[in-house]
């Protein structure tokens, strides 16, 4: 991101400093340059968006969500499944 911000005034946009970046680097797609200056700036709160510590979590959350749901399935068919037993008539003489 500091070398995009440094080299920015030289270039006419900043795509083309971009791709100056990502050639000094030796990176062949400067798209992956362009996305991490984008992630700098959005944790940096220069640009809109989630930053990349919220994103993170906000996953860790869902994925906590979906297992309690799928936990919450499993303790409904069981009791589903317990109460249909207890309903049954017993076979005891």
């Amino acid at each position: 991101m500091r070398m995009v911000v440094e080299i920015r005034p030289n270039y006419s946009t900043e795509w083309t400093a971009v791709k100056a970046v990502a050639a000094k680097l030796g990176i062949g797609a400067a798209e992956t340059v362009r996305t991490w200056v984008r992630t700098v700036e959005v944790n940096a709160g220069q640009r809109p968006g989630v930053p990349s510590g919220e994103a993170t979590e906000i996953k860790r959350l869902r994925a906590g969500v979906a297992e309690l749901r799928r936990a919450d399935e499993i303790l409904k068919a069981a009791s589903a499944f317990f109460a249909a037993e207890l309903d049954r008539p017993s076979k005891r003489s």
